[in-house]
């Protein structure tokens, strides 16, 4: 007579069970850079940019991007405040430590992935108004016009301060297929349309 064991998975058990994602440091760099994201800097640092805010980042989170950006999107599931760190992790720090360089955008596919996790576990209820718009960022910076339309729908729902920049960054995906302003550091040839377009401010 054949045996065999039963095997019973608790979704919720495993998630208690998992630890924060530390890195070699042993330190718990999501809860430091949600704090330092949202209490140390405001929308003028977010939006404005600056070579302090970018050099700060650079000394205290650009080894934790090298370290785990090879990670999977689940890695980063486990709870809303990880997920919500990891995003900013792969795609805000990297546009503001890599700037005007290809690797500002290395980490997007990973950022979209856990986006992707948040709106499926429902988790955007979570958080306040000004933190649910960086949670969506992924989808306003994907070049893929689908990413775009939920991008819209979920800003206007969730985010409606910020949909305005939603509303733009939909806008050059519907003309061009891509942002025109990547082109010079993603190697691709700029149409005279596109650059038209960048001269008229649409460069973020």
């Amino acid at each position: 007579m054949a045996s065999f064991s039963l095997v019973i998975s608790c979704p919720i058990a495993e998630s208690i069970a998992k630890p924060p994602i530390v890195n070699s440091d042993n330190r718990d760099w999501a809860a430091e850079l949600v704090h330092f994201w949202f209490r140390e800097l405001d929308s003028t640092d977010w939006y404005n940019g600056s070579a302090r805010v970018d050099d700060i980042l650079r000394e205290r989170f650009a080894g934790d991007l090298t370290q785990l950006a090879d990670g999977d999107s689940a890695d980063f599931l486990t709870d809303p405040k990880t997920a919500q760190a990891a995003i900013l992790l792969f795609d805000q720090v990297p546009r503001n430590i890599h700037r005007k360089s290809a690797l500002a955008f290395a980490s997007d596919p990973l950022a979209r992935a856990i986006t992707d996790g948040v709106i499926e576990r429902g988790w955007l209820a979570t958080f306040a108004e000004r933190e649910r718009q960086f949670v969506l960022m992924p989808l306003m910076h994907s070049e893929q016009l689908a990413d775009q339309d939920l991008s819209v729908a979920l800003f206007e729902q969730h985010a409606p301060g910020a949909l305005p920049f939603a509303q733009s960054h939909r806008e050059m995906i519907a003309r061009f297929g891509r942002f025109p302003h990547r082109n010079n550091v993603l190697g691709r040839e700029t149409t005279t349309e596109e650059q038209a377009a960048i001269d008229s401010g649409f460069s973020w």
